[in-house]
């Protein structure tokens, strides 16, 4: 017994030492860079924690554990209803609007939650725009307090939701008609229908779009931050530039990453081996219903009123804002810092996108299956907050930058400064770890529906792996190259923690601008980025909207 094992043990090192190649190790050492703050997170842990550690752990760590619990709880509920429902009704039921609000409902996507929550403080605040309306027509109301947990799970809930409703409408409009029509042939209502038909083969992409809400509340920092409220984004950032403890902030971080895969996990274990899909033959598309009288009044409403709190009502008091202070804050300056955000993430977009391809196609080059599992594990920093990989980036950069000097000044005696830490390039590097996923997603699915057949034919014929692949692969999924660059750029545009962090000194993005203003009080000023933030962002929407559809 075992002989055959060490024979099957020696036959797999063999078999490894002859399949791997050059675009095997390639692949490696793409997942290792990237990897590498994650990696290092892990390593720190071992250096034992900060000074503070024992203080935070006895006063701060249960706020920090109460209010995420409090709002990934809050924001599940809401995110659910109102995502769930809206995707089901503009999928379902036909009446006067739908079209346009089908698009509608991805638009919030296109405002930061953290812009979102600056609105909203002068929506509510005292002189705000409420208080103004109701004293227009001699209404006194109490005022409502909205800077607290509670205004940042209604904040979060409602800009967040179009995850929920993106994943799930693209269920429904794929939903199998005859299932529907039996069910109803049972004696099972509409309701009933939903609930035990529709809504559980949809759960998996539900609950994806769900997780999707809930990594994002967990990586909010502008909108917990003016709000007061104490999440462990928010606590990272304290230990780091308060405290000035870095120690603390890898084990908050490490708390935090524990957390997120926790959810990751319980996604996968929910569904575990079940089958959500049709097995039916004569499957058959979903056929909307007309409504009629007060059905179709209230269906118009109640899909308003996400769009009307998560995009409307935010995107006209930051144009109310802006016609105020426009010319106190549009200038060269500003300008200047616009070309900049522009620039920033044009380039980082296009850079994450080539890491992308390159990590796709040199997995299909290498010989060994499960380097392809590998090559995936590369994409979760997107499920990682942005300040923890800030965390993770600055640490090994910053040694790194250090080991440099030492040898330029011995070998050249060359006194150099920083070229990595505090630079545009670590703050590209750390976009590319975040945002990977992001470009890695649209580009596999265009590569996976191209296949491999026509790229073999060009390499039978004599071309090479590189020129078939600029002549032959490169226009065939260039599509998914265009989405994927958008999706990314649309990302390191709202992206606030991370550029906080890692932003070299000197270069602003309009994110960080906006959170400027805002933390100075200048909330009003804080419009016109804010308002540039989201036009970027629309474009985008647009065209997932328009994916879907098709």
């Amino acid at each position: 017994m075992k002989k055959d094992t060490s024979y099957s043990l020696l036959y797999k090192i063999k078999r490894f030492k002859r399949d791997i190649n050059q675009w095997s190790i390639a692949t490696l050492a793409i997942v290792f860079i990237i990897a590498f703050p994650v990696i290092t997170i892990f390593l720190k842990l071992f250096s034992g924690p900060g000074e503070t550690w024992d203080h935070i752990v006895a006063t701060l760590l249960p706020e920090y554990t109460k209010t995420s619990i409090a709002l990934i709880i809050g924001c599940s509920v809401f995110t659910l209803i109102f995502g769930v429902s809206t995707a089901w009704i503009v999928s379902r039921y036909d009446f006067p609007g739908r079209k346009m609000l089908e698009w509608l409902l991805i638009l919030p996507l296109a405002i930061p939650s953290y812009i979102t929550a600056y609105a909203y403080v002068g929506v509510f605040d005292y002189g705000g725009t409420l208080e103004l309306l109701l004293e227009s027509v001699n209404i006194t109301l109490p005022k409502i307090d909205i800077m607290n947990t509670y205004g940042l799970i209604f904040v979060l809930s409602f800009s967040l939701y179009p995850y929920v409703y993106v994943s799930a409408r693209a269920v429904f409009l794929h939903q199998a008609g005859n299932l529907i029509e039996a069910s109803k042939l049972l004696g099972a209502g509409e309701l009933k229908t939903f609930f035990k038909v529709v809504f559980p083969l949809a759960r998996p992409a539900i609950i994806g779009g769900l997780i999707l809400v809930l990594m994002e509340v967990l990586n909010d920092y502008g909108a917990a931050k003016y709000y007061g409220v104490s999440t462990f984004t928010v606590g990272i950032f304290r230990s780091w530039f308060s405290l000035e403890e870095p120690d603390t902030a890898v084990y908050l971080s490490a708390i935090l990453i524990v957390i997120i895969f926790g959810l990751i996990v319980l996604e996968r274990f929910q569904r575990r081996k079940k089958k959500y899909h049709n097995a039916s033959k004569s499957n058959r598309p979903l056929c909307r219903k007309n409504s009629k009288g007060v059905q179709k009044i209230g269906l118009i409403c109640w899909v308003g009123i996400p769009v009307f709190i998560g995009f409307l009502i935010p995107v006209a008091q930051l144009l109310y804002w802006a016609v105020l202070t426009y010319t106190d804050v549009f200038s060269v300056a500003f300008f200047y810092t616009a070309l900049q955000s522009l620039g920033i993430a044009i380039l980082s977009a296009v850079i994450t996108v080539i890491i992308a391809l390159k990590l796709i196609y040199f997995t299909r080059w290498n010989k060994i299956k499960q380097i392809n599992l590998v090559a995936k594990m590369s994409t979760l920093g997107y499920a990682i907050p942005g300040a923890v990989i800030a965390v993770g980036v600055m640490i090994p950069t910053l040694f790194i930058d250090k080991w440099l000097y030492r040898v330029l000044r011995e070998a050249f005696s060359w006194e150099v400064g920083l070229l990595i830490n505090g630079t545009i390039i670590g703050l590209i590097y750390a976009y590319a770890v975040r945002f990977l996923a992001v470009a890695y997603s649209p580009i596999e699915g265009s590569v996976s529906k191209v296949g491999e057949g026509i790229s073999e034919s060009s390499m039978m014929l004599g071309a090479g792996r590189w020129r078939t692949f600029f002549s032959i692969d490169i226009p065939l999924i260039k599509k998914g190259m265009w989405s994927a660059v958008l999706l990314v750029f649309v990302d390191i545009m709202k992206e606030l923690p991370l550029t906080l962090i890692l932003k070299p000194y000197g270069v602003t993005t309009l994110a960080v601008k906006a959170y400027e203003y805002a933390s100075d009080e200048m909330i009003a000023e804080a419009a016109l980025p804010s308002l540039c933030v989201i036009l970027t962002g629309i474009l985008p929407v647009i065209f997932l909207n328009r994916l879907i559809t098709k």
